[in-house]
């Protein structure tokens, strides 16, 4: 199930501000989460994206906003709106000497009508099946966050949150995990992710949002905010000088090399700028198309700061 800017929203964050001693943390944000998406959510150090979440699931009060979950207030209508949310903020916390399926069990008791058969349910959707009955210490980190999302899932939620879901993974298990939420998106589920991996974000995500001292810079589809940034285009010829001498016509060139140029351009402009240089004498021998990634995006609007 593809998400849909049509359809009603399972998460609305309106005018969320939090302030600490007078020290503006998160100001003003504005954005929706629908259901059947992958949001994404990234941030520097210390922009504000834990402190966000905290405010998402009621941990700390907003000083002005408000945050909807299937249209209920999570602080005027609490437990209406926490029941529609499954959250893991960091690492999962589970009983290592109790096996997955008891600490399920053990979630599950707080849950009203969640027994044994959805239990069974999200074990196997997690994958866990197998293991499910062995204790949590010998599980792998990944096993881990797969036993925490199925906790999380137990109440059958529109919508998840996953603070760095990715922490402490290996590949293999990074990419098991991408491909797993895209699985649950497409189940209808509104998946909400915080990280600092900007190429698994472009992966995993139809939007998201880029937050910077505590203000979102930009809210949209990844597609759309790539389309942005024009190509990275190297040239490589014969003499960077004199290639270098045409295409400053074109932007930013800049030499890499003693035969090689590159230039931000669209890639359309490619064939006209190539008939040009050797127009001008210019031998080319070769052109690279890099098309921009999220970090390049990420670096520029939020002027050099670190992930």
């Amino acid at each position: 199930m593809a998400w849909n800017e049509t359809r009603e929203p399972v998460l609305s964050v309106r005018g969320l501000t939090k302030r600490i001693k007078g020290k503006e943390i998160v100001r003003d944000l504005n954005f929706d989460v629908f259901a059947g998406e992958v949001f994404g959510f990234l941030g520097p150090n210390g922009s504000g994206k834990t402190t966000t979440i905290r405010m998402l699931v009621d941990l700390i009060r907003p000083s002005e906003g408000r945050v909807l979950c299937g249209g209920k207030d999570v602080r005027r209508e609490h437990f209406e709106a926490l029941s529609m949310i499954g959250c893991i903020v960091e690492n999962p916390e589970m009983y290592p000497y109790m096996t997955g399926w008891q600490n399920l069990e053990h979630f599950a008791a707080m849950l009203p009508g969640v027994g044994e058969p959805r239990i069974r349910e999200v074990a196997a959707f997690v994958g866990l099946e197998a293991r499910i009955h062995d204790k949590v210490k010998t599980y792998s980190l990944g096993m881990r966050q797969r036993l925490g999302i199925a906790q999380a899932l137990l109440g059958r939620p529109k919508l998840l949150i996953l603070d760095e879901p990715t922490n402490g993974l290996d590949p293999q298990g990074i990419k098991e995990l991408r491909e797993f939420i895209r699985g649950l998106a497409r189940e209808g589920v509104g998946v909400f992710v915080s990280s600092h991996l900007l190429s698994e974000i472009e992966l995993m995500c139809d939007r998201v949002a880029i937050l910077s001292k505590g203000r979102l810079l930009a809210v949209d589809r990844v597609d759309a905010l790539l389309s942005r940034f024009a190509p990275r285009v190297i040239w490589r010829t014969g003499s960077a000088d004199e290639a270098h001498a045409v295409l400053a016509a074109a932007g930013e060139a800049e030499r890499t090399g003693p035969e090689t140029v590159a230039v931000r351009m669209a890639e359309e402009a490619v064939p006209e700028w190539n008939r040009r240089l050797v127009n001008a004498g210019v031998e080319v021998r070769g052109i690279e198309v890099l098309k921009p990634a999220l970090e390049d995006l990420f670096l520029a609007i939020t002027e050099g700061e670190g992930a």
